[in-house]
């Protein structure tokens, strides 16, 4: 699979998607990233990140019911895959090797 790399921010999205189950769309997606990490995130940067995670086979999207308070629209909801839980791990596991490594810095 092409461009499997894992950015920061698509991590964060990534991640996000994995701990909202039943419940990932734009908005809760980019308000849990909001709240967890004090940045302010776009709609514009949750949906290309969530579009680049979906050609990646990362996450899948899927149509959840209608609700009252959108009109009776449908919301596009995503959840991780197993692939996308993989790479998930692959990030993590990168990361606690190279801050294993790290050396005792005094400054």
């Amino acid at each position: 699979m092409k461009g499997t790399h894992l950015g920061e921010f698509e991590e964060l999205v990534l991640l996000t998607c994995a701990l909202l189950v039943n419940s990932a769309y734009s908005v809760t997606i980019g308000a849990e990233i909001e709240e967890q990490t004090g940045r302010t995130i776009t709609l514009s940067t949750v949906h290309t990140a969530l579009y680049r995670l979906e050609k990646k086979e990362f996450v899948e999207s899927y149509m959840g019911g209608s609700t009252g308070e959108r009109g009776g629209r449908r919301k596009r909801l995503y959840r991780i895959t197993a692939a996308g839980f993989d790479a998930l791990n692959q990030a993590k596991d990168i990361r606690g090797r190279m801050w294993n490594m790290m050396p005792n810095y005094k400054f």
